[in-house]
């Protein structure tokens, strides 16, 4: 008798395991390697803590494989994910396909109200949100204050790349291991197009005129494609076609660049001691111009890498769940306490740029903010797409890439930079001609 209870009694204990297992949800979520992701991800155990019914599997990818995989599978209806980490570029165009679920419970406290204006509409169609800001960014420049004071100069208030070409080469110490200007060459629509493509526009000239004719073999696209290169080649880190933000933030944090433009969320990594070899010697400036008469700061990008759900996850209540809580206020209050208060996810909320013990501990955060507000991804004159560094079409992700290639064989010696802009300039023809976006 005695054995049949014990029995029972084991019984019973696996069946209430076996039913505390299936109320258990897994979201698996896809995100991109980052740094503020994989704070994001060390920090998941306090919203497991409070969702004990929830358990997150976490895939952390390279950033041009993450966009890879997450186009595949949602274009698919694959369902690996439950939460993808995608952007401004994915949002618009996904959410006309139906291919992602709005946010319209992310709970009454979230304060959606709160995010910044120009961040919200990116990501939302119709009124509605389709992906929440982790984080949100422009672009700017980055320099080593003692550098260019040694070099006899002074950061102008409006920088533009005659002046930028200057200081790199006086900024430039090959036998000390400084480089005076490090960007991004790794191809990619994210990658090298993303910096390439505002840097265009810096001159004047975008993806496409207003009959979508690709515009590469223009008077802007040579200019800055020429200029790229040729600090790149003279000034710049050996083996820069293969470097991304995470490579030239590495390089930078090692005090081996004089001089870096891109995305403004690198300025909290590259002035904290734990991350960085130069933290006090970091001065922020806008992004260059291509011209004297400099307007709005620069040509600034946009762009809010965030967490969406797509529209095949039967999960959408507990991804909204922790979307709620990585994007929320609490959020940022987590970081500042964990990992200090410059160190939050920036870019996403007025209220973080309304905090005056923010702004003090944020040398950078007033330029980020300048930044954003001042890039405008509308459709206006004859640039007939909405974006900045991308064109919000479906067929700019793969078009992008492919030229991202050619900039890159440029800037590595195995093409001349008329050779690239004319592959580039017939790829693309053929390409949004195939699509029917030119007649």
């Amino acid at each position: 008798m005695k054995v049949m209870q014990t029995a029972m009694g084991a019984l019973s204990l696996l069946a209430l395991t076996a039913a505390a297992q299936a109320q258990s949800t897994t979201l698996t979520i896809g995100t991109v390697n980052n740094n503020d992701m994989i704070v994001m991800q060390s920090l998941t155990g306090e919203f497991t803590k409070q969702h004990p019914d929830i358990q997150v599997n976490w895939v952390t990818l390279e950033e041009n494989v993450l966009r890879q995989r997450v186009t595949t599978d949602i274009a698919t209806k694959g369902g690996q994910f439950d939460i993808m980490t995608i952007g401004t570029y994915e949002v618009p165009i996904w959410s006309k396909q139906a291919w992602l679920s709005p946010l319209d419970n992310l709970g009454s406290d979230y304060d959606a109200d709160d995010l910044l204006p120009p961040i919200k509409n990116a990501l939302s169609t119709d009124g509605k949100l389709y992906a929440a800001p982790f984080y949100a960014e422009s672009v700017m420049t980055m320099y080593r204050k003692d550098l260019l004071e040694k070099a006899g100069l002074k950061m102008p208030e409006k920088p533009t790349w005659d002046f930028i070409a200057q200081a790199a080469e006086k900024m430039t110490d090959k036998s000390a291991g400084v480089y005076g200007i490090c960007l991004r060459g790794k191809p990619g629509w994210g990658e090298n197009m993303a910096f390439l493509g505002n840097m265009a526009r810096e001159f004047g000239s975008n993806y496409f005129d207003a009959s979508w004719k690709p515009q590469f073999e223009s008077e802007g696209w040579k200019k800055a494609v020429t200029l790229y290169v040729d600090l790149m080649t003279k000034y710049g880190p050996p083996g820069a076609a293969s470097n991304g933000f995470n490579e030239n933030l590495s390089l930078f944090g090692q005090g081996k660049c004089g001089m870096w433009m891109d995305a403004t969320v690198a300025a909290s990594f590259v002035t904290d001691p734990k991350q960085s070899q130069v933290p006090d010697k970091v001065g922020f400036a806008p992004a260059p111009c291509g011209t004297e008469n400099c307007p709005n700061q620069g040509a600034n990008w946009l762009w809010a890498w965030s967490l969406a759900i797509p529209a095949s996850s039967q999960k959408k209540e507990a991804a909204e769940q922790f979307i709620s809580w990585a994007t929320s206020k609490a959020y940022i209050d987590l970081v500042a306490k964990e990992k200090g208060l410059s160190n939050v996810p920036p870019g996403t909320r007025q209220s973080l740029y309304k905090n005056a013990d923010y702004l003090k501990a944020a040398p950078f955060a007033q330029q980020t903010i300048d930044s954003i507000n001042n890039a405008d991804p509308s459709a206006s004159g004859d640039k007939p797409y909405v974006g900045l560094q991308f064109a919000a079409i479906p067929e700019f992700q793969g078009l992008g890439t492919a030229v991202g290639q050619q900039m890159a064989a440029a800037l590595s010696g195995s093409a001349t930079v008329d050779q690239a802009l004319k592959a580039a300039q017939s790829q693309a023809t053929r390409e949004m001609t195939r699509a029917g976006y030119i007649k």
